[in-house]
């Protein structure tokens, strides 16, 4: 399967927390992004026969430490643990549009939030901003699949530009994809999906976010028992500058790199489950840390 799991895992305020610190270098509004990068693991660009699909999505993301614009370490006592349970309805068509797939689905993240700077501790949780979107699927052979779609994130979430802990961004955010799978029983398996973000302007504090370019991506060994073992990640690069009150805001694009083991159990008969523990590095302009992704994948 493929499309976005927009669980808002980055909706952290760090915006407020560096004012709180005086040390205003994190790249995007908060440091964060809508997409939770990494999100995605292997069969991310296979589309399913027509039907109905849940999906379940799960992650655990924690960080402590902050990175400047040079990847060094600002000298801040702080921490932010964000857990996020996602679930998502795909419905997959039988009609045909430019020679693929037609498919539809939506996804309402369910966040809870914790971020202590030094003394001062806050918390938030409750639903973020929720996920729209269609996009295509084509099968180029029984083991090669690939998929374009535009997702649609809407700031549904709650957000207070005075809190250092919000569910929410307050801001529109479109973003197209491209994702790729081959997959077989037994050997080679990879995935990638490549996404493009366009970030709207938060009315609320006047600050437009930079657009960013990233992927997800896993590869891996199957077994020919249902396993499949490898590893898996993402990068993440910010393209331009973000902009308050009209001004570009120099020297703050983010950077980040993740990587760790991922697996995945398919039990032949519809359903399959992927799990992934990523730890981030070479990180710019963002917080540095790293979490555990599960998804599951349910036919009606």
């Amino acid at each position: 399967m493929t499309f976005n799991t927009s669980t808002t895992l980055s909706s952290i305020s760090l915006a407020a927390l560096m004012m709180l610190a005086a040390a205003p270098v994190m790249a995007t509004e908060g440091g964060g992004s809508i997409y939770p990068n990494g999100a995605e693991n292997y069969m991310v660009g296979a589309l399913p026969p027509p039907g109905v699909y849940y999906l379940l999505y799960g992650s655990r993301y924690e960080a402590s430490t902050l990175r400047d614009n040079n990847g060094n370490k600002i000298p801040l006592d702080f921490n932010v643990k964000a857990t996020a349970l996602v679930p998502r309805v795909t419905w997959v068509t039988d009609k045909q549009l430019l020679g693929g797939q037609l498919a539809f689905y939506a996804f309402a993240p369910l966040v809870d939030v914790k971020v202590r700077v030094g003394s001062v501790s806050a918390s938030d949780s409750g639903l973020g901003d929720m996920t729209f979107g269609g996009g295509l699927g084509y099968h180029a052979s029984p083991n090669l699949h690939y998929a374009f779609a535009v997702d649609v994130n809407a700031p549904t979430g709650r957000y207070d530009k005075n809190a250092i802990a919000n569910v929410g961004r307050n801001y529109w955010n479109a973003e197209p994809f491209f994702a790729l799978t081959y997959v077989q029983g037994t050997g080679f398996n990879g995935d990638i999906k490549v996404m493009y973000d366009f970030n709207a302007r938060n009315k609320d504090t006047d600050y437009r976010s930079g657009q960013e370019l990233h992927a997800d991506f896993s590869a891996g060994w199957a077994f020919g028992n249902g396993w499949t073992v490898g590893a898996g990640g993402y990068a993440y690069q910010q393209t331009t500058s973000d902009k308050q009150a009209g001004k570009e805001v120099p020297n703050n694009r983010g950077r980040a790199f993740a990587l760790g083991p991922s697996i995945k159990y398919d039990n032949g008969k519809g359903w399959f489950i992927t799990a992934k523990l990523e730890k981030e590095f070479s990180v710019r302009n963002r917080a540095e840390g790293g979490g555990l992704k599960i998804k599951a994948v349910l036919p009606f």
